[in-house]
């Protein structure tokens, strides 16, 4: 019996017969046997090489086959617009054999959901954050609810692995089993990771495991790295070229996407713009673009990158250069899905920095290198998340059943560290201990309580931004930094258009807007990007060596580099390091190290000179310094920092301010610095 013979024979016929497909592609059709068989696998391909498909037909065939119930699948996906996109093609699939599918997420309207609750569907796609509300929510009975369940599918896995959403979702999962009378089949599905069995054992720490496929990275593709100098020369490009074909535009701030749609439609091209901080309307403008509009511009932060159906996409243009490789071929491939049709990117930079890393991601996917995935150290704040959400949705908890609980969400934490994670939240009244019984403390209520607790059931954490409105039209998110100075004539960008804030009300947090016809600044605060010490050494060897021979370089971008060399010096022969003078009396310590080494550099040598900016590939200093002075003793030594020090490192970290100061000390160092640098600069010239 062949694989395909082994599905159902309803799924059989309409694949053939309804789908007119005349086969299943490779990963398909070898992802049928372990699924069918219950396996945790991980199910690996390239872009748009049918990872959905080889989940869902096999998962569709042990439904009809097993006669499950609903809800006996839950997909669980990173951002919404991906489960806005997959429901229809999935309703179809499901619909084929007589199966329903539904979406729940915050966008999602509570009638939408209590119909859903009425009359289970088969399958639910949601996130882990929606999830997570299920499981508080008093609403759900949640043992009848997910009483059913057999199979969670992990859609880019590797995305969820990469911070601490990967951990939230992991341990969702965990306490998910608690209401299922058998173990749930795990099915992560990936494009781009060179660890896979080490991905798969996390996702599924537990049980019979498989990789299925493979995701190697191909180098066929058409690349070309441009110079242009500025984002309003990036956008006349943009106005001029590939006109009556449909591109998508990626930058990587939601500022300068905002910038160059407003810069684009003044052009007259029709633009449309998604990013994190448009309201639901205005982004599913660009969803519906994708499968409606040909000649058009799709201007996007990553909320685009991941996995969505972009059809018959012409053409996909980057603004200076994402963090990794990974983010680049995801990218790159929203392309090429025609038959006959190659994949292509153009990178468009703006300044150096972008070039120089343009250049090294381009130089490590023609070696064929792709990042690992790897989820984050320390993962002791999401520890906390999940004793407050668990107890929330408990409403109590014997001390040492919660602790049980947390050692099997975290199966890589000692049972000590969780213990110990517990009696500090206690002590600081996150929770209330009753005879060894734990409830919800004052702290969590006074800290996470607005809103039915919804702060607490996210893993990551942003501004406190405010709703822009226009009338009763939802027009995006602003942040509170745009609202400072004068009130009168204050005009900000937003949706790639132009408006005048006309009052605030800061009880609400609404600012009410009107349109102008241009002017207007965009700005969110976030962090800067960690670029690994694999990318840093990319770009040596892109500087050096060139792109690589899969890259085309314009003449502009070309020249743009020689001028780029010329400031670059050859390191010295046994060293790490090489220093550049500058005009204004400054030096740069080129160092190629990677930006967390770098950091850990920068407070090695503080007490010699006072480091102005880090970056991934060196260190701007106020004054020179001898290269003599930087001792081996001196990188080799470990970086001390105050109870101060750390308090402000681990702003960033959501939950932080429920762990002991040691545990903060460990997430600080794991995370944002490198052990002492060693002999590392060899760019094997």
């Amino acid at each position: 019996m062949s694989e395909f013979e082994k599905l159902h024979p309803a799924l059989q016929y309409h694949v053939v017969n309804t789908l007119g497909w005349s086969s299943l592609r490779p990963t398909q059709l070898q992802a049928i046997e372990p699924i069918l068989a219950g396996v945790n696998c991980l199910l690996l391909a390239p872009t748009a090489g049918g990872k959905t498909e080889a989940a869902i037909i096999p998962v569709l065939s042990r439904i009809m086959t097993e006669a499950w119930p609903g809800v006996s699948v839950i997909y669980v996906c990173p951002i919404k617009a991906l489960l806005n996109n997959l429901e229809q093609r999935l309703s179809h699939y499901a619909g084929l054999v007589g199966r329903r599918v539904a979406v729940w997420h915050g966008d999602v309207s509570q009638s939408q959901k209590g119909h859903a609750l009425k009359d289970a569907p088969d399958i639910l796609l949601t996130t882990p954050e929606s999830l997570e509300g299920m499981l508080v929510s008093t609403r759900i009975d949640r043992k009848v609810w997910f009483g059913n369940l057999r199979v969670v599918i992990a859609d880019e896995l590797h995305a969820f692995a990469a911070d601490d959403r990967g951990w939230h979702m992991r341990a969702v999962l965990h306490r998910l089993q608690q209401y299922v009378p058998q173990p749930l089949q795990r099915l992560g599905l990936s494009a781009t990771v060179s660890n896979p069995d080490q991905l798969l054992h996390w996702f599924a720490p537990t049980g019979t495991k498989r990789v299925v496929g493979t995701a190697s990275v191909s180098t066929d593709a058409d690349v070309t790295i441009d110079y242009v100098g500025s984002l309003a020369n990036a956008g006349t490009v943009i106005s001029r070229l590939y006109r009556g074909s449909k591109r998508l535009v990626f930058c990587d701030s939601r500022s300068s996407a905002e910038q160059l749609t407003s810069m684009l439609r003044g052009e007259n091209v029709r633009a449309f713009l998604s990013h994190a901080s448009l309201s639901h309307s205005e982004r599913k403008l660009a969803e519906t673009a994708f499968a409606e509009e040909k000649d058009c511009v799709i201007v996007a932060t990553s909320t685009l990158e991941l996995g969505i159906d972009v059809g018959d996409l012409d053409h996909v243009i980057q603004i200076d250069a994402p963090a990794t490789v990974s983010s680049f071929l995801q990218r790159m491939g929203r392309t090429g899905r025609r038959s006959g049709a190659k994949r292509s990117c153009l990178f468009l930079c703006t300044n150096d920095d972008a070039l120089m890393l343009a250049t090294g991601l381009c130089r490590l996917w023609g070696e064929a290198w792709v990042e690992a995935a790897y989820p984050p150290p320390a993962p002791w704040a999401i520890v906390a998340q999940q004793a407050m959400v668990a107890t929330l949705e408990r409403s109590q908890w014997p001390r040492h059943e919660l602790v049980s609980l947390l050692c099997g969400a975290f199966p890589e934490s000692d049972q000590d560290g969780i213990a110990g994670v517990i009696d500090h939240m206690v002590v600081l009244g996150f929770l209330m201990d009753v005879d060894g019984v734990l409830q919800i403390g004052p702290m969590t209520e006074k800290q996470f309580g607005r809103a039915h607790y919804k702060d607490l059931l996210a893993s990551f954490t942003g501004a406190q931004l405010l709703l822009g409105r226009f009338g009763n039209v939802e027009v995006g998110y602003i942040d509170p930094t745009m609202l400072t100075g004068d009130k009168e004539g204050r005009l900000l960008l937003l949706s790639g258009k132009s408006w005048r804030i006309t009052d605030v009300d800061w009880k609400k947090r609404v600012v009410w807007l009107e349109p102008v016809k241009e002017g207007g600044k965009a700005r969110w605060t976030g962090s800067g990007r960690t670029l690994s010490r694999e990318i840093a050494q990319g770009i040596l060897r892109g500087l050096h060596q060139g792109a690589g021979e899969h890259t085309i370089i314009s003449k502009r971008a070309r020249a743009q580099t020689e001028q780029i060399m010329e400031d670059v010096p050859d390191p010295p022969i046994g060293t790490n390091f090489s220093i550049t003078r500058n005009d204004a009396g400054g030096a740069r310590l080129w160092t190629f190290a990677g930006t967390r080494a770098n950091r850990t550099t920068a407070k090695q040598i503080q007490s010699l000179v006072e480091v102005r900016r880090v970056d991934a590939v060196g260190l701007d200093l106020k004054t020179p310094i001898e290269l003599g002075s930087l001792s081996a003793d001196l990188l080799a030594s470990e970086i001390m920092f105050s109870d101060n020090d750390i308090m402000e490192l681990a702003k960033s970290v959501k939950f932080s301010e429920c762990l002991p100061m040691g545990f903060l000390n460990q997430i600080v160092r794991l995370r944002q610095f490198a052990a002492p640098i060693q002999n590392s600069y060899s760019p094997s010239l």
